[in-house]
């Protein structure tokens, strides 16, 4: 079984009950992994911000 994080309904998903591709992240192998999704992308986006500012030269 795979599992989605749901943007629309702010919810894990399975694939009984996904909602369309464009609404979803995933899938993750876990409900625990989908209900972390956007913690880790607001991780990755924070080191990614962090990146380019050294590169530029803001840091």
């Amino acid at each position: 079984m795979h599992y989605y994080w749901c943007t629309d309904h702010n919810r894990v998903e399975t694939d009984k009950d996904v909602c369309p591709a464009n609404r979803v992240l995933g899938p993750y192998k876990s409900r625990a992994e989908a209900e972390g999704a956007l913690q880790r992308i607001s991780e990755r986006e924070a080191r990614i911000k962090e990146e380019d500012a050294r590169w530029a030269g803001d840091n």
